[in-house]
């Protein structure tokens, strides 16, 4: 048996206080051997291309306050796999933006300093579950619009306000999607732009239990 513990959004340094101790349970309670990450493991704020806040931290600041954080999470989760969102190639996007080229710029796994034994891709298959960010997809039911797609179980972040599972069959196979939520501080002045949507982000993790035959979102009570 295999479980695998999926963390959703973290938006760092703008992530929920007492998410971490969250995941941490969870990974424990349903005894989880792999940790994937669904994307957006930073926030990149003070650069991004929607409107920030003026009074807010200036890039480098960000970065560094992210760095403390995040070297509480990679203490907590040495092995973890990340699967790139949005937010995380903000730098790689403003560069080709600005016309500069790939050369000149530091690798992900550089600006961040992640361990040597993390991975971070686009997306990962385990146990013929796809697992990647969801970038594109919305609405309230993306995971299984993803799981259509591409044909497979798969395992979605980037909508936060979605947290969930979804089956589909066929005369030859049964699939899921699941929607993972997010683990983000929506008060912080970063998620500032959420507040007048009705529908609040889902503050959640996700597990894959038994090899991938079945799966389950756990919410986080605040």
């Amino acid at each position: 048996m295999s479980n695998v513990l999926i963390i959703s959004d973290t938006h760092i340094p703008f992530n929920h206080k007492l998410y971490l101790s969250f995941c941490k349970q969870t990974q424990k309670k349903y005894k989880c051997e792999k940790v994937i990450h669904i994307g957006d493991l930073v926030d990149n704020h003070a650069i991004s291309y929607h409107e920030h806040d003026p009074n807010g931290m200036s890039a480098v600041d960000e970065i560094k306050t992210s760095k403390k954080e995040l070297a509480k999470w990679f203490k907590a989760f040495p092995k973890v796999k990340i699967c790139k969102g949005n937010h995380d190639r903000m730098v790689d996007r403003k560069g080709r933006t600005t016309g500069l080229p790939d050369i000149v710029f530091k690798e992900f796994r550089d600006i961040w300093d992640l361990p040597k034994d993390w991975v971070d891709d686009w997306y990962f298959i385990d146990n013929n579950i796809l697992y990647k960010h969801g970038t594109g997809y919305g609405g309230r039911y993306p995971h299984i619009q993803a799981a259509h797609d591409n044909r497979m179980s798969t395992v979605i972040g980037h909508c936060h306000s979605v947290a969930g599972i979804e089956w589909t069959a066929s005369d030859h196979d049964i699939i899921f999607g699941m929607s993972v939520g997010c683990g983000i501080d929506r008060k912080t002045y970063a998620m500032a732009y959420e507040k007048y949507f009705k529908r609040k982000p889902i503050l959640s993790c996700g597990v894959v239990l038994d090899n991938g035959s079945d799966a389950l979102v756990v919410p986080m009570k605040l």
